[in-house]
């Protein structure tokens, strides 16, 4: 039993009152850090990670007697005034469940601490009150710290700072977030050196990543770490993937042929949270689940683009229990506590095995309780993802990503946030950032050269004033050069850069003769990005917030929509969605195509599947690359299996198709899936392999990765993207203005401009830099394509066929695949795979 001598008498009381006893590892922690420690929590899924990081603060909060304790409930939360602790997470309905969960220990040991929430979405009079008078702890988000740390009076605001806690610190240190956050924190122990960080996790792969991130770093070559609590393990979840009486399809990832029997488990169970990997998948998922619910069971939808009310009713709807099942996202990835959810069911291959784990978590709720869930592939490649992760998750291993390096964007906009406040010493400021340790390699220069861009845009851009916004005072420090500056940069700071979006408004429909005005009244819905918006026309309807909507007009930022009956509405889709398939889960797959032995727990049709790939060309070994040429429809195909994800598979497409345009091969285009890559032409790319005129160790050589990678660069559209998206992230280019805000348009063309004169000008620019360092580790994914092109250097096995392989249907099910809305699309999918995979038995 954890010794709970050193709490305060009324927290012993509290836990004695609602039958509970402290765990080891809350003890533990409360023990590091009340001895002026930082530290990292690991403890799974209902282990009580949220009440440990919190203990230390509440019980230094209650021994500081502040107010008087003899107070009625509503004056013992009227706080001392003073900001006391931090909690952040990734997801402001985290930070609202947290709330409504905090609350009720603090009401019920009458403690005079007040406590309140800070995002996006809380009014601006709230924020200006929040800033004069802060509550003891401030549940927030990383975007929300760096816009206090930008006031004049941040350090009076953090004077008194005590603790940071940050949930689920995995999720938010492996981003751009993580930067900001990174670079936050080095500001907060400046202002309050006493500050001690709180880390809570329940997966993760690197755990003394987290420990040098919570602790600042020295100038000296040795890394700091902090303090390490591990809960000991509760019980293991209780994973199957589902046993369909269906045809599992061949590719796809719509799930619906399991919808009849992921009803009847929502049918069996008392809450069940349905998760998908996309919103678009959602809003399909949601509306199919609706057609058959014959007995009417109360089902919500949940992801991040709905409007912020509609998020909370269906969240406080969970809560009272008053939903058997919600359909939802990543939104509801992470810790909400709801125990009262006894399955979860994730829709397609989960794509990482620590992704599972943290969603399987939800269930229960309860650390010696054993969690429920089922895994639904969405095609037959995906049993074996899922059989993968199943095998991971019984065996522990996680993969989260380790830390990552810290981005010079957002170090730009760190540097305006700081000048904000106050003129600052580029020196003092460089050993500040150094001192974390996702910036901790950053040479001096290379940070000079981030100041002066953010003071005058660099080189090419300083004779333009716009640019021109910081100037040197006579000590040698820097300060803003106009006051309008402080609020461009309020107005644009964050590093989440969703698509432009506009708001989605529910109005009356009009008749074809009305005069009444377009948007007359109605209630928000959410957000849809901008690019879907434009390619409708009035009458055209699509599914949103749960809702067959039809499309009425535009005006300014609203898009107004009516409700509608049509049986054949389009889906949204959104940008970025998409999880990659981890590196981990890819190495399972692999090792398990490639060995018979391991396939007894697959399913029938997919045992069939690779038997008959077996006996028609090859399997892909685990150590190297099969790649398989054939006819079809008067065209030649290569297709090969490098199991890398499609962001990988992507850009070697891209390359590989240059290479055979210059062997003279006409290569007419490519295809990627997550498993494989399928490329087609006029000429014969098998026969010219067995000639030797095509050599494969030639084409897959890792050169492609220097001279054919930057030319292909220079003519795609990728790089100007991505520069897009660092030139917003620095404050080079505002998305908002005081009183408008740009279109996605815009910003693309002004964007676009500037890239072309720094590309022509000054392609040594500090934003060149990011671009290049953005594309390759994000939408090209380079160092994992180096790696893939290094691992089957001169190992690939060429399967010279006459026909269509079984494993190769999959991915040329993809090849001109045009958006099918409605239930005809899975028909005529099936049509097509029967074809298919008749031709591969001939």
């Amino acid at each position: 039993m954890a010794d709970t001598s050193h709490l305060p008498a009324a927290f012993n009381s509290w836990f004695e009152s609602r039958g509970w006893a402290p765990r080891t590892h809350q003890m533990e922690l409360f023990a590091k850090v009340s001895a002026g420690n930082s530290a990292l929590l690991i403890a799974p899924t209902g282990g009580g990670k949220t009440l440990a990081g919190f203990l230390p603060s509440l019980v230094d909060l209650s021994l500081r007697n502040v107010g008087d304790t003899s107070k009625s409930n509503k004056q013992a939360t009227s706080g001392s005034g003073r900001l006391h602790t931090l909690y952040m997470s990734p997801l402001k309905a985290l930070a609202s469940d947290i709330h409504r969960n905090l609350e009720v220990p603090i009401e019920e040991m009458g403690l005079s601490i007040k406590l309140e929430t800070r995002s996006g979405d809380t009014p601006s009079h709230k924020k200006q009150r929040q800033k004069r008078i802060p509550p003891d702890i401030l549940l927030t988000t990383p975007e929300q710290i760096s816009l206090l740390l930008s006031d004049a009076n941040c350090e009076r605001l953090f004077a008194d700072l005590q603790f940071v806690i940050l949930d689920e610190l995995h999720e938010l240190v492996t981003s751009k977030r993580g930067d900001l956050l990174a670079l936050a924190l080095t500001r907060l122990r400046k202002l309050a050196p006493n500050l001690r960080c709180i880390g809570l996790s329940a997966t993760i792969a690197h755990p003394d990543d987290l420990r040098a991130y919570l602790v600042a770093q020295p100038l000296s070559q040795k890394v700091e770490l902090a303090a390490l609590v591990q809960a000991k393990g509760g019980a293991k979840p209780h994973i199957t993937i589902l046993e369909t009486q269906e045809r599992l399809p061949w590719s796809g990832h719509s799930c619906i042929y399991a919808l009849p029997e992921i009803y009847e488990e929502i049918k069996a169970h008392q809450t069940t949270l349905v998760f998908v990997n996309t919103r678009s998948q959602a809003e399909r998922l949601f509306q199919e689940l609706w057609r058959i619910n014959d007995e009417t069971l109360p089902i919500a939808i949940h992801h991040g683009s709905l409007d912020v009310s509609q998020r909370r009713k269906v969240e406080a709807h969970m809560a009272a229990g008053k939903l058997k099942a919600v359909v939802c996202t990543s939104s509801l990835d992470l810790g909400i506590d709801w125990g009262d959810i006894d399955l979860v069911i994730n829709v397609g291959a989960p794509k990482g095995a620590s992704r599972l784990a943290q969603r399987i978590g939800r269930a229960n709720h309860r650390m010696n309780e054993a969690s429920k869930a089922i895994l639904v592939p969405s095609n037959r490649f995906e049993v074996l993802e899922c059989q993968v992760a199943l095998e991971a998750s019984e065996a522990g291993q996680q993969d989260t990503p380790p830390l990552r390096d810290g981005g010079l964007d957002v170090l730009a906009q760190h540097i305006m946030c700081v000048a904000c406040a106050a003129p600052f010493a580029p020196d003092q400021l460089y050993e500040e950032v150094i001192s974390s340790q996702t910036y901790r390699y950053l040479e001096y220069e290379l940070f000079l050269k981030t100041v002066e861009f953010v003071a005058t845009g660099g080189y090419t851009l300083k004779t333009y004033e716009k640019y021109a916004k910081l100037r040197p005072t006579k000590d040698g420090r820097l300060r803003l050069s106009h006051p309008q500056f402080a609020q461009q940069y309020r107005l644009n700071s964050g590093t989440i850069l969703d698509a432009a979006t506009l708001k989605v408004r529910q109005v009356k429909p009009r008749g074809a003769n009305s005069r009444r005005p377009l948007g007359f009244g109605g209630k928000m819905l959410g957000e849809i990005e901008e690019w879907f918006i434009e390619q409708l026309v009035v009458g055209d309807t699509f599914i949103f917030a749960g809702q067959t909507l039809r499309f009425e007009g535009l005006k300014e930022s609203e898009a107004y929509v009516s409700r509608s009956s049509s049986s054949d509405p389009k889906i949204p889709t959104y940008q970025g969605g998409k999880f990659p398939l981890s590196t981990y889960l890819a190495d399972g797959v692999r090792s398990l195509i490639s060995d018979p032995h391991t396939w007894s727990d697959l399913p029938g049709q997919v045992h069939e599947w690779l038997t008959m790939q077996r006996n028609k060309s090859q399997l892909p070994e685990y150590d190297r690359l099969l790649v398989e040429t054939f006819p079809r429809n008067e065209k030649h195909y290569l297709v090969c299996y490098p199991f890398e994800g499609r962001l990988v598979h992507q850009t070697l497409g891209m390359l590989l198709t240059r290479r055979l345009e210059r062997a003279g091969l006409h290569p007419l285009g490519f295809v990627a899936t997550e498993y494989s890559l399928a490329l087609w032409g006029l000429r014969d790319m098998g026969l010219a392999i067995q000639r030797g005129t095509l050599r494969l160790d030639e084409l897959f050589e890792e050169d492609m990765l220097g001279d054919d990678l930057e030319a292909w660069l220079a003519e795609s559209s990728l790089m100007k993207r991505t520069f897009r998206n660092c030139a917003m992230i620095s404050g080079l280019v505002e998305r908002r203005h005081p009183g408008k805000e740009k279109t996605g348009r815009q910003i693309t063309i002004n964007t676009d401009l500037i890239y072309n004169v720094l590309h022509e000008h000054e392609p040594d620019h500090l934003l060149l830099q990011a671009t290049w360092t953005d594309a390759a580790t994000g939408l090209l994914d380079i160092s994992r394509l180096g790696h893939f092109l290094t691992r089957i250097d001169k190992r690939i096995t060429h399967s010279a066929l006459s026909q269509v392989s079984p494993l190769s249907v999959p991915v040329l099910l993809e090849i001109g695949k045009e958006p099918i809305f409605g239930s005809a699309s899975d028909a005529l999918l099936a049509d097509a795979a029967d074809d298919l995979i008749l031709e591969a038995q001939l």
